[in-house]
């Protein structure tokens, strides 16, 4: 069979079952092979960085990599931004590129650049396919980097003249490893640690929030009553109903959720991910006690230096922990203070619940209407700008990977694309996609995607005219902002033109209802809202007023 046959063949032994992306010249031979395929579908979209998108949330939703597809050069360039992001946000991706012929790579010409070069620094591996016999063993390596914890993108380069060659080989079977588990020496240490503290506080991250681990943690806040403080990307990890949800951390200010950090006496770390929150935020002055528990071991920081580290399968490590739970007397803890820091977040989540009237709304109200139309199990999607703020502190969910933010490289233009995935994931779920204006703006090309694909999803626009989350910053620090305004199109009109339904709400007594009903009709919709970010200010000041429950001046 020719190289591009037996590609396609070890990517379907690995059980991919989707490549989003735009072919060029140098792809020709591997996409005449992907047309074989009866497994692997192909989802052309209308600009590479939707499609690097799309197969990040595949990866994120589904914990397999998806294929991303572009040909040398611009479509490689134009791949890289969404690479990168399923790179830092731990998405496994495989990340497929067309070549010039070898016979011209060593040499200035048309279009040939180091693809392979450029995509180094934002995966974990990139590598060019030299001899098709090769491609069992490079296929078998990528997809297993890419799912290792902590996953993330891998790229593989077939040039055009390689994959016109005959292959000899066939593809590996895929065999999975079981993850190592903490030593039980080092696991009684943390339980000693554990039995010790009067205040202990959990943060959980991006690794918490696989299933297994989930399931464990919820058992080992049931026993002990310890409040967890989740991530952006952590949302999920429990149940926002229950009692120990202290709700999330991830504001560069202090926050009403960060007082539960300052009163303890030991920091529980979960999948924490360090590119999300740096310590420096809530350990400045280095002194917090950390128990490290994690699929890899700390990375060195001044402010996020562990006592005890366990190195191992996270959901494992916290199965062992409930185990001594169960054999040993459960420590009695002091957690009156992180109830109150539970019951002074939730009055902040439910103060504009009741909002009305014509005009700006605000994003509180548009996030508690959200989170009543949204089921448990109905998906969110957050582009990146001020909106992204607020959905981290007003918008928590019931079960993992429910709320998908995108919080270590942080890309606009990810919310569209994103949902296009999801849909195709779940077709029986809300999707909701909630971007600005400047953010949606970037990949609206994919609003056609989404049409012909017959995607059923919502995109919330947030309309102010600005880049938004810079103007708050600017503002923040100096006290004024540059010029950040832009215009923006006639928004019922632009979606009558990609064919999706359209909708503008002005009125916060009717936002719920608008919402309610783009999710009853088939197909996509798009629903604009102007939004009152007067309220971004009004919350930097507040926070700089938070103090301790029970202290004056509050």
């Amino acid at each position: 069979m020719k190289a591009s046959d037996l590609l396609v063949q070890c990517l379907e032994s690995e059980g991919i079952e989707y490549i989003f992306g735009v072919p060029g010249e140098e792809n020709a031979d591997f996409m005449l092979s992907l047309e074989q395929s009866d497994q692997i579908r192909f989802i052309l979209t209308r600009h590479e960085q939707g499609a690097a998108f799309m197969a990040e949330i595949y990866g994120r939703l589904t914990g397999n990599p998806a294929g991303c597809l572009g040909t040398l050069g611009p479509g490689s360039t134009n791949l890289i931004t969404g690479v990168a992001d399923s790179n830092m946000d731990r998405a496994p991706m495989l990340v497929l590129t067309g070549q010039g012929s070898t016979e011209r790579l060593h040499k200035e010409s048309h279009q040939i650049m180091d693809v392979v070069g450029m995509f180094e620094p934002v995966t974990k591996w990139a590598t060019t396919i030299y001899h098709p016999d090769t491609i069992p063993e490079i296929v078998r390596k990528a997809v297993r980097l890419a799912r290792t914890e902590k996953p993330g993108a891998v790229h593989i380069e077939l040039p055009e003249d390689v994959a016109k060659l005959d292959a000899e080989t066939e593809p590996m079977t895929p065999r999975r490893f079981r993850r190592s588990v903490p030593d039980d020496k080092i696991v009684d240490q943390a339980f000693e640690m554990l039995a010790q503290a009067k205040r202990p506080v959990i943060i959980a991250g991006n690794g918490a929030i696989r299933k297994r681990a989930s399931k464990q943690l919820r058992q080992f806040c049931e026993v002990t009553g310890i409040g967890v403080l989740s991530t952006f990307m952590g949302k999920g990890a429990v149940d926002m109903d229950a009692d120990y949800c202290l709700y999330t951390i991830g504001l560069g200010s202090k926050d009403i959720p960060t007082l539960a950090i300052d009163q303890a006496d030991l920091v529980i770390a979960l999948g924490f991910d360090m590119v999300e929150y740096h310590p420096l935020l809530w350990n400045p002055d280095s002194d917090k006690r950390i128990i490290h528990i994690d699929f890899l071991p700390a990375e060195i920081d001044q402010h996020y230096h562990p006592e005890v580290e366990l190195v191992g399968d996270l959901a494992h490590a916290l199965w062992m922990l409930n185990q001594r739970l169960e054999t040993l007397d459960t420590p009695a803890f002091e957690l009156d203070q992180q109830r109150e820091v539970r019951a002074m977040m939730s009055r902040e989540l439910s103060e504009h619940a009741e909002d009305s009237g014509k005009g700006p709304i605000r994003p509180q109200k548009m996030l508690w209407d959200v989170r009543q139309v949204m089921g448990p199990d109905d998906i969110l999607l957050s582009d990146v700008g001020a909106h992204k703020m607020w959905i981290a502190r007003h918008y928590h969910c019931h079960e993992p990977n429910t709320c998908l933010i995108p919080n270590g490289f942080c890309s606009m233009g990810f919310a569209l694309p994103g949902a296009i995935s999801a849909s195709m994931i779940y077709p029986d779920k809300n999707i909701l996609g909630l971007a600005g204006d400047g953010g949606f703006l970037m990949n609206v090309q994919e609003m056609e995607t989404a049409r012909r694909l017959n995607c059923n999803l919502v995109m919330l626009v947030w309309e102010d005219g600005g880049y938004g989350l810079i103007s708050w910053k600017q503002e923040g620090e100096f006290g004024r902002h540059t010029d950040l305004a832009f215009g923006n199109p006639d928004w019922i009109q632009l979606a009558s033109a990609f064919g999706w339904h359209g909708q503008y709400v002005d009125d916060a007594d009717q936002f719920k209802q608008t919402l309610t009903e783009a999710f009853n009709q088939p197909g996509p919709s798009l629903v604009v809202a102007p939004v009152d970010y007067r309220e971004n200010i009004l919350l930097t000041q507040r926070l700089g007023e938070i103090v301790q429950p029970g202290m004056s001046g509050g």
